[in-house]
């Protein structure tokens, strides 16, 4: 979609929790993206080195009396909360230190305050979406106690500094959308485009998992396959790639693509994908 438009693909490593980084990691999804032709356009951007920046806008909501100090817990805020947080069977957060914290509470986390209002975009594939966020996720994170910094934030911000206007991801991150352009207008950056696809799943529909590498138990080693699974993802994306393209190089493969690939195709559901 990307190429299709004449702009620029771009790759950003998200390494902002130490604690979870794998080593060698990185240089593994480099070489992966790289095996199935798909080469990015420019500098490879990573979280880490943006700390600053984020440091900055933190900062500067918090002069403008955006964010607050929370000292609540995940199991007091479990106890307190009324109502599911729907996107991610997370619990919404009733607002207990909006008003302020007693003074030996420890920081736990800093919360952005959300309106009572709805924060609606069209999605280039769903359409128009609406979020109440205060219904769903109440004043939601943006910095945890040790200083790491939520990914809401994070890519927001980085999405700013790369001149983003268009994001295509997976629809299981369509719900936190709203709290994204929420933000945007807070810090006052440009709101990109934004198109959620559907997912690729077990048989039965749960949702792959990278920890569990349910992908290689999905489709098996990819080694010396990558264009036919390539093919593949464009039939299960509702694309027809012509049947001489079986064969060809993951290049002309995905210039194909970069040239027909048309939204409006998309399936309303992901499914399981097999080469």
């Amino acid at each position: 979609m990307a190429k299709r438009s004449g702009g620029r693909w771009l790759l950003r490593i998200d390494d902002l929790d130490e604690q979870r980084q794998v080593p060698g990691m990185a240089d593994d999804i480099m070489r992966t993206l790289e095996s199935f032709g798909l080469l990015w356009d420019g500098e490879v951007a990573f979280q880490s080195r943006h700390l600053n920046e984020y440091r900055h806008f933190f900062e500067q909501l918090q002069r403008t009396g955006g964010v607050y100090p929370c000292g609540c817990s995940r199991r007091e805020i479990a106890r307190s909360a009324s109502a599911p947080h729907h996107d991610d069977k997370g619990i919404r957060y009733p607002g207990t230190c909006r008003e302020g914290i007693t003074a030996d509470a420890p920081i736990r986390s800093w919360r952005v305050r959300v309106p009572e209002e709805e924060i609606c975009f069209t999605d280039l594939h769903k359409g128009r979406i609406c979020q109440n966020l205060s219904a769903v996720s109440g004043d939601f994170v943006l910095r945890r106690g040790d200083g790491v910094f939520a990914y809401q934030l994070a890519v927001v911000i980085d999405d700013y500094l790369a001149g983003v206007n268009q994001v295509v991801r997976g629809e299981d991150l369509l719900a936190s959308t709203p709290r994204q352009i929420y933000l945007q207008r807070l810090l006052g950056f440009t709101q990109p485009d934004y198109c959620h696809l559907p997912l690729v799943t077990e048989a039965d529909g749960s949702k792959l998992s990278k920890r569990d590498h349910l992908i290689l138990s999905q489709i098996g080693n990819v080694t010396g396959r990558e264009g036919l699974l390539l093919i593949e993802i464009l039939r299960f994306l509702g694309q027809n790639p012509p049947a001489e393209l079986a064969g060809s190089p993951c290049s002309a493969i995905l210039k194909w693509g970069g040239t027909r690939f048309e939204p409006l195709y998309l399936p309303a559901r992901g499914g399981v994908v097999v080469i």
